[in-house]
């Protein structure tokens, strides 16, 4: 297929239409276009993607979200909704590769685009289809958002202190910035299939499917031992001192001694070798028995210390250990900037942004930020009139109509 990517990005030649909205299925949509697809992100005439007004606003009337999460995606609007509009995305998913929507099961369906319409139209079509639930079972018409994606997944009940609420895991978006990765992982896979057999196909994916994923043993190790995982705080399960721990300077650092060898190598900078090998703390179990003293007298250790210094002293003694990192440190850290972590683009509507940049890291065919997110609309008459072939008058009359 055809479009404005001649290079050798991975994905140059694909062509996908965005209709989806807010961040799971979009944020599939964006990965395949930092690495080359085409992608026509399909709005809502006069309205655009809620994303647009989520988060930090800017001057360009944009937020600092759409900037950032819709970056290199050609932007068109459309009723769905309408006979027209309708007509009009059929028109385009023959010339398209890929489809990706979010909305609740049975919507486009109800409009003429469902799956099985537009399959009619493309066989060799890739359609992934991101809800709550997932396409069917007994949830499936329920409405959901990745708040409610990340306490049914399972992950919310394991974030907070023991004595304390269930908390958010990190960020409400977790599930949806999950589920586009999976999404595109299978639109990937969908689209390896269709350039061997010559076979289109749905992925499918409940936001919530993507937190149950990452939940290492909690399901197994429930159906062995009926054993349910509680809060533990900044503490994790098979491995201590594995956790948060404070310093002298008022910081705080990670500490991971995720097996016994580890832990022999912090009792030695500690200087307290005697506490491992064979000593009291020398195997997880005991050490498991005694989570609280461990913890505690590793967090007084660190507590002795500034940070630099506990850093230093655990880099040398090869101890896994880390600073908890506040978004202003990240922005000063020689490692972000050595990996080029964060992107500075001069956009031609917000002014110098910094956005995180394009992962995963190809040495070949690396994948690029091409531009900010755009204006509403922006590439109506260039997706219209070029793809479509649409004169300027029938594109004029669509705008009267507000079906674009």
């Amino acid at each position: 297929m055809d479009n404005e990517s001649t290079d050798s990005s991975p994905l140059a030649g694909i062509r996908v239409l965005d209709l989806a909205t807010f961040i799971a299925a979009p944020y599939c949509a964006t990965i395949m276009a930092e690495f080359g697809a085409e992608v026509i992100k399909v709005e809502l005439p006069k309205v655009g993607d809620p994303t647009r007004r989520f988060g930090t606003p800017t001057d360009c009337g944009d937020s600092l979200v759409w900037l950032s999460e819709a970056r290199n995606k050609k932007s068109i609007t459309l009723d769905l909704r309408k006979p027209e509009g309708a007509a009009l995305l059929k028109d385009l998913v023959r010339e398209a590769d890929v489809v990706c929507e979010n909305f609740q099961p049975g919507t486009l369906e109800s409009w003429g685009v469902g799956w099985e319409d537009l399959k009619a139209i493309n066989p060799k079509l890739v359609m992934l289809r991101v809800s709550a639930y997932g396409q069917n079972g007994p949830y499936s018409d329920r409405p959901g958002f990745g708040r409610i994606a990340n306490a049914f997944g399972g992950i919310s009940f394991l974030a907070g202190e023991p004595d304390g609420p269930p908390v958010t895991p990190g960020s409400a978006t977790l599930s949806d910035y999950m589920s586009g990765l999976y999404g595109a992982l299978g639109v990937i896979l969908a689209l390896r299939t269709r350039d061997k057999d010559g076979i289109g196909q749905i992925v499918d994916i409940g936001l919530y499917e993507t937190i149950f994923r990452i939940l290492d043993e909690l399901a197994p190790a429930y159906h062995h031992k009926k054993f349910v995982r509680q809060r533990m705080g900044a503490g994790t399960v098979n491995a201590v001192p594995h956790s948060h721990y404070p310093t002298k300077d008022g910081r705080w650092v990670a500490i991971a001694c995720t097996n016994d060898k580890i832990f022999a190598r912090l009792t030695a900078v500690m200087q307290r070798d005697e506490l491992s090998g064979d000593g009291i703390y020398g195997t997880i179990e005991k050490r498991e028995q005694a989570r609280k003293d461990v913890d505690t007298m590793v967090g007084d250790w660190t507590s002795s210390m500034d940070r630099s210094e506990v850093l230093s002293v655990c880099e040398k003694g090869q101890v896994p250990c880390g600073p908890v990192y506040s978004i202003d440190e990240i922005f000063e850290d020689p490692q972000y900037k050595a990996r080029e972590n964060i992107k500075y683009i001069d956009d031609e509507r917000a002014g110098n942004l910094a956005l995180p940049n394009v992962v995963p890291r190809l040495s070949v065919t690396p994948g690029e930020i091409k531009w900010a997110g755009c204006a509403l609309g922006q590439y109506n008459e260039k997706v219209f009139g070029e793809i479509l072939g649409l004169s300027k008058q029938e594109i004029d009359l669509l705008k009267e109509k507000n079906v674009i």
